[in-house]
Protein backbone atom coordinates (compact mmCIF):
# COMPACT_ATOMS: atom_id res chain seq x y z
CA UNK A 1 0.00 0.00 0.00
CA UNK A 2 1.02 3.48 -0.75
CA UNK A 3 2.46 5.41 2.04
CA UNK A 4 1.40 9.03 3.00
CA UNK A 5 4.36 11.60 3.02
CA UNK A 6 4.33 14.82 4.26
CA UNK A 7 6.49 16.93 3.00
CA UNK A 8 7.54 20.52 4.17
CA UNK A 9 10.53 23.01 4.20
CA UNK A 10 11.08 24.43 7.74
CA UNK A 11 13.53 26.66 9.58
CA UNK A 12 15.86 24.62 12.19
CA UNK A 13 13.37 25.81 14.59
CA UNK A 14 10.21 24.01 13.23
CA UNK A 15 8.89 27.57 11.29
CA UNK A 16 6.82 26.42 8.51
CA UNK A 17 5.36 30.16 7.09
CA UNK A 18 7.96 31.49 4.78
CA UNK A 19 10.14 28.77 2.86
CA UNK A 20 12.02 32.23 1.81
CA UNK A 21 13.30 33.08 4.91
CA UNK A 22 14.87 29.13 5.41
CA UNK A 23 16.65 29.02 2.07
CA UNK A 24 18.36 32.68 2.25
CA UNK A 25 20.22 31.40 -0.96
CA UNK A 26 16.62 32.82 -2.52
CA UNK A 27 16.76 35.77 -4.37
CA UNK A 28 13.73 36.07 -6.01
CA UNK A 29 10.71 36.29 -3.20
CA UNK A 30 7.83 35.68 -5.95
CA UNK A 31 9.03 31.90 -6.86
CA UNK A 32 9.58 28.88 -4.81
CA UNK A 33 12.52 28.61 -2.99
CA UNK A 34 15.96 27.76 -4.52
CA UNK A 35 18.05 24.78 -3.51
CA UNK A 36 21.36 23.67 -3.30
CA UNK A 37 21.94 21.15 -6.02
CA UNK A 38 22.23 18.41 -2.95
CA UNK A 39 18.58 19.55 -2.10
CA UNK A 40 17.45 19.48 -5.95
CA UNK A 41 18.20 15.84 -6.48
CA UNK A 42 16.86 14.49 -2.94
CA UNK A 43 13.63 16.22 -3.81
CA UNK A 44 13.37 15.12 -7.11
CA UNK A 45 13.79 11.03 -5.84
CA UNK A 46 11.21 11.77 -3.38
CA UNK A 47 8.40 13.12 -6.16
CA UNK A 48 9.53 10.40 -8.46
CA UNK A 49 7.54 7.76 -5.67
CA UNK A 50 4.28 9.71 -5.25
CA UNK A 51 1.50 9.49 -7.88
CA UNK A 52 -1.06 11.82 -6.08
CA UNK A 53 -0.88 14.67 -3.42
CA UNK A 54 -3.10 16.00 -0.65
CA UNK A 55 -3.18 19.62 -0.45
CA UNK A 56 -4.91 22.15 1.87
CA UNK A 57 -7.16 25.06 0.75
CA UNK A 58 -4.75 27.62 1.06
CA UNK A 59 -2.07 26.04 -0.43
CA UNK A 60 -4.42 25.32 -2.97
CA UNK A 61 -5.56 29.04 -4.18
CA UNK A 62 -1.67 29.99 -3.76
CA UNK A 63 -0.24 27.52 -5.64
CA UNK A 64 -3.37 27.19 -8.74
CA UNK A 65 -1.88 30.61 -9.59
CA UNK A 66 2.28 29.91 -9.31
CA UNK A 67 2.78 26.71 -10.94
CA UNK A 68 0.58 25.94 -14.06
CA UNK A 69 3.10 28.93 -15.36
CA UNK A 70 6.36 27.64 -13.76
CA UNK A 71 9.08 26.20 -14.80
CA UNK A 72 10.65 25.54 -11.64
CA UNK A 73 11.94 21.96 -12.16
CA UNK A 74 11.61 19.15 -11.57
CA UNK A 75 8.34 20.39 -9.35
CA UNK A 76 6.64 22.03 -12.01
CA UNK A 77 5.96 19.17 -13.92
CA UNK A 78 5.47 16.81 -11.28
CA UNK A 79 2.77 19.18 -9.33
CA UNK A 80 0.88 19.52 -12.84
CA UNK A 81 0.75 16.62 -14.02
CA UNK A 82 -0.08 14.53 -10.95
CA UNK A 83 -3.02 14.09 -9.04
CA UNK A 84 -4.31 16.32 -6.98
CA UNK A 85 -6.83 15.84 -4.25
CA UNK A 86 -7.97 19.19 -2.32
CA UNK A 87 -9.01 18.95 1.42
CA UNK A 88 -11.99 21.37 1.37
CA UNK A 89 -15.59 21.91 1.87
CA UNK A 90 -16.06 24.63 -1.08
CA UNK A 91 -15.90 24.16 -4.40
CA UNK A 92 -12.22 25.00 -5.94
CA UNK A 93 -12.39 28.54 -7.79
CA UNK A 94 -9.05 28.00 -9.72
CA UNK A 95 -8.85 25.51 -12.64
CA UNK A 96 -5.37 23.42 -12.19
CA UNK A 97 -5.39 20.23 -13.81
CA UNK A 98 -6.32 16.81 -12.20
CA UNK A 99 -6.67 18.85 -9.11
CA UNK A 100 -10.51 17.89 -7.04
CA UNK A 101 -12.16 19.43 -4.43
CA UNK A 102 -12.48 16.10 -1.88
CA UNK A 103 -14.22 16.39 1.93
CA UNK A 104 -14.76 14.39 4.78
CA UNK A 105 -13.30 12.34 7.83
CA UNK A 106 -9.24 12.80 7.25
CA UNK A 107 -9.26 9.01 7.67
CA UNK A 108 -11.46 8.52 4.77
CA UNK A 109 -10.10 11.12 2.10
CA UNK A 110 -6.27 9.33 2.96
CA UNK A 111 -7.18 6.07 2.73
CA UNK A 112 -9.37 6.93 -0.99
CA UNK A 113 -6.13 8.77 -1.78
CA UNK A 114 -4.43 5.92 -1.21
CA UNK A 115 -6.59 3.39 -3.06
CA UNK A 116 -6.44 5.53 -6.55
CA UNK A 117 -2.64 5.80 -6.08
CA UNK A 118 0.32 3.40 -7.69
CA UNK A 119 3.06 5.28 -5.66
CA UNK A 120 3.20 7.52 -2.37
CA UNK A 121 0.47 9.99 -1.55
CA UNK A 122 2.56 13.25 -0.65
CA UNK A 123 1.62 16.41 1.02
CA UNK A 124 3.47 19.12 0.38
CA UNK A 125 3.43 22.60 1.90
CA UNK A 126 -0.77 22.93 3.53
CA UNK A 127 0.81 23.11 7.06
CA UNK A 128 -2.75 23.28 8.99
CA UNK A 129 -3.81 20.05 7.31
CA UNK A 130 -0.26 18.49 7.89
CA UNK A 131 -0.70 18.87 11.65
CA UNK A 132 -4.17 17.54 11.30
CA UNK A 133 -3.08 14.57 9.61
CA UNK A 134 0.12 14.40 12.28
CA UNK A 135 -2.12 14.86 15.33
CA UNK A 136 -4.69 11.77 14.02
CA UNK A 137 -1.83 9.62 13.16
CA UNK A 138 -1.91 9.50 9.77
CA UNK A 139 1.34 10.30 8.40
CA UNK A 140 3.29 7.44 7.22
CA UNK A 141 6.78 8.73 6.37
CA UNK A 142 8.07 12.51 7.18
CA UNK A 143 10.71 14.21 4.96
CA UNK A 144 11.79 18.02 5.75
CA UNK A 145 14.23 19.84 4.04
CA UNK A 146 15.35 21.95 7.18
CA UNK A 147 16.76 25.48 6.56
CA UNK A 148 19.99 26.88 7.86
CA UNK A 149 18.07 29.22 10.09
CA UNK A 150 16.28 30.07 13.62
CA UNK A 151 12.84 31.69 12.54
CA UNK A 152 10.62 32.99 15.56
CA UNK A 153 8.08 34.01 13.45
CA UNK A 154 5.15 31.35 11.64
CA UNK A 155 3.11 28.40 12.56
CA UNK A 156 4.90 25.71 14.21
CA UNK A 157 4.99 21.93 11.99
CA UNK A 158 4.52 20.16 15.58
CA UNK A 159 2.25 22.66 17.28
CA UNK A 160 -1.15 20.86 18.78
CA UNK A 161 0.48 17.25 19.09
CA UNK A 162 -1.73 15.32 21.69
CA UNK A 163 1.38 12.37 22.00
CA UNK A 164 5.29 11.53 21.96
CA UNK A 165 5.51 10.05 18.24
CA UNK A 166 8.48 7.92 18.33
CA UNK A 167 10.39 8.39 14.62
CA UNK A 168 12.71 5.53 12.75
CA UNK A 169 15.57 7.41 10.72
CA UNK A 170 15.71 6.40 6.90
CA UNK A 171 17.99 9.22 5.44
CA UNK A 172 19.77 12.24 6.64
CA UNK A 173 22.15 14.41 4.13
CA UNK A 174 23.80 17.36 4.88
CA UNK A 175 24.08 19.55 2.08
CA UNK A 176 26.40 22.23 0.85
CA UNK A 177 24.49 25.05 1.66
CA UNK A 178 24.19 24.10 5.04
CA UNK A 179 20.92 22.72 4.71
CA UNK A 180 19.37 19.25 5.63
CA UNK A 181 17.22 16.80 4.24
CA UNK A 182 15.78 14.17 6.95
CA UNK A 183 13.30 11.33 6.15
CA UNK A 184 12.12 9.38 9.08
CA UNK A 185 8.92 6.60 9.31
CA UNK A 186 6.45 7.74 11.90
CA UNK A 187 6.40 4.59 14.11
CA UNK A 188 2.83 3.94 14.89
CA UNK A 189 3.83 0.97 16.90
CA UNK A 190 5.64 3.36 19.58
CA UNK A 191 2.87 5.89 20.39
CA UNK A 192 3.21 7.07 23.90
Amino acid sequence: MPDLVLYTLVSLDGATDDPHRFFPETGDKHGAPVFDAELERLEGEMIARQSAVLLGRRTYDQWARYWPTSDEQPFADFINAVPKYVVTSAPLAADWANARAVSGPLAEVVANAKAHADGDVGVHASITLAQSLLAEGLVDELCLAVGRVLDPVGPRLFAGLQTLRELELLEAAPTSSGSVWLRYLVRRDREA
